[in-house]
Formats: C-alpha cells, sequence, structure tokens
C-alpha cells in the first residue's frame, strides 16, 4: 500500500545505520513495512498493543516477507506497550519512530523508554498528532539533541517531525518551538510556516482567553519566529521552563 505524505517523509528521514528500527503504535505497519521493503534496517520491529492488529499484520509479513529465507528474517512482532520496549535485551543503535499520537502521550512513551534503557544508543523519530510544545519540553528535560526536523501538511493538517537523538550535542539543542520547521528555501515552504505559525499562536491565545492555563510565555515565544531562509533563533530556550 502506498505511504502517505506524512508516512513518506518519516521514512525518508531515516538515514542514518541502525541495528533495530522500532515502529510503535505500529497500526497496520505501512511504516515499517516499508522501511523493511527498503532494507533500512538489519532488524525491524513492529510494536502494538492490539492484539487483533497485530495478528493481521503478522499474517501479512508472513505472506510477503516469509521467515523460510534468511534475507526476510528480519522482522519481529512485539504484541506490547510501547513503553515496555525492551531496548536492552538487543545490542546496537536503536531508532524508535513514534508517530500518529497525542503529544502528551507521546511525552509519557519518550520518557518511560528512556528511563527503562539507560545503557542503550537510542535516536527517537517523532511525530505527534499535537501538544508539541509539551513534547519538546520533555525532551529538552532529558537533554536530547536535535538532528533534524521538519515541518510539512497533509490533508490540511500541520504535523511536526522531529528526529533527536539521546546523546547530548551542545551545538545542537533543541528550541521549545523549533528552530530548523522556521526555515524556507521556496515560496510554498514559507507559506505552510506561516500558516502553521498563525494557527499556533491563534490556539495559544485562546487558550490564555479561557484562562485555564497563563500560556502567554509561550505565544511571547512564537510571536519572536522570525521566518527566513537561514536559521534564526526563534526563542531563547531559557525563558520557556514549564509547560501548559
Amino acid at each position: 500500500m502506498k505511504l502517505g505524505k506524512r508516512l513518506k517523509q518519516i521514512a525518508s528521514m531515516v538515514t542514518a545505520q541502525y541495528d533495530h528500527i522500532w515502529d510503535c503504535c505500529c497500526d497496520h505497519g505501512l511504516l515499517g513495512a516499508a522501511l523493511l521493503a527498503h532494507n533500512a534496517a538489519p532488524n525491524i520491529h513492529f510494536v502494538d498493543i492490539v492484539p487483533e492488529l497485530m495478528h493481521q499484520l503478522e499474517n501479512k509479513l508472513h505472506q510477503f516477507y516469509p521467515k523460510n529465507t534468511e534475507s526476510n528474517s528480519r522482522w519481529q512482532m512485539h504484541c506490547m506497550d510501547a513503553k515496555a520496549l525492551p531496548l536492552q535485551k538487543f545490542n546496537g543503535k536503536h531508532l524508535v519512530i513514534i508517530a500518529g499520537v497525542g503529544g502528551d502521550l507521546m511525552t509519557d512513551l519518550v520518557r518511560e523508554i528512556y528511563q527503562k534503557n539507560p545503557a542503550s544508543d537510542i535516536d527517537f523519530l517523532l511525530c505527534p498528532v499535537h501538544h508539541q510544545f509539551t513534547l519538546r519540553q520533555q525532551l529538552i528535560q532529558l537533554d536530547c539533541s536535535l538532528l533534524n526536523e521538519i515541518l510539512i501538511v497533509e490533508n490540511r493538517r500541520f504535523y511536526e517531525i522531529l528526529l533527536v537523538s539521546t546523546e547530548p550535542r551542545p551545538l545542537a539543542k533543541i528550541n521549545p518551538i523549533g528552530s530548523l520547521i522556521w526555515q524556507s528555501t521556496t515560496p510554498e515552504q514559507k507559506k505552510i510556516a506561516s500558516d502553521y505559525l498563525k494557527k499556533t499562536l491563534d490556539h495559544y491565545k485562546r487558550v490564555q482567553l479561557s484562562r485555564q492555563y497563563d500560556v502567554q510565555y509561550i505565544i511571547d515565544a512564537y510571536e519572536a519566529v522570525a521566518i527566513a531562509a537561514e536559521k534564526t533563533e526563534s526563542a531563547s530556550e531559557s525563558r520557556i521552563q514549564r509547560k501548559p
């Protein structure tokens, strides 16, 4: 099955050499199957907590990637909560992909995976549905470093895609509101960034008016964004200490 724009972009960001790729909350396994077809890593792990989905996916993988040959013995199924990934049982470098869930849940998953596998070499490739600010705050608290970030729009929905490493890099810090996503090299990219910035500001202004949370510091940070063709500092990370 053909990948949509979002999943295709996520797959294209898998360029480093990994020993294990974990497609978490994999649903029907489209992303993991695409990575398997392109030999993205020696071992592809499919992870979801829904037994019915995993059973259907396993049958399809046996059909298209039978394990009776050495070249197609590279996938494994894990019917489990992604928080319990057993990374420490597998040697080598790991890429954990989480997409299609909200930022709050993704934040919990990243924190649990990080804390339960302290000795593992982990990169995360993340695409939250919403609450991107909350997720970024958690990544900063875990001292993760930024490898890449992309902003796309699919079916009129905006998605931030972040590739981060658990290995700290002083010159690649994660910005609470993003940095690379505000850079544009084409008119189309500039419009996407501008529309996303307006949508995000409108959201936080509504939150502020509701008086449920004080998010003025977030509004101030986004209002300082300058969309440009070269790297700009969107806001001071030190100003932002808490999440809504």
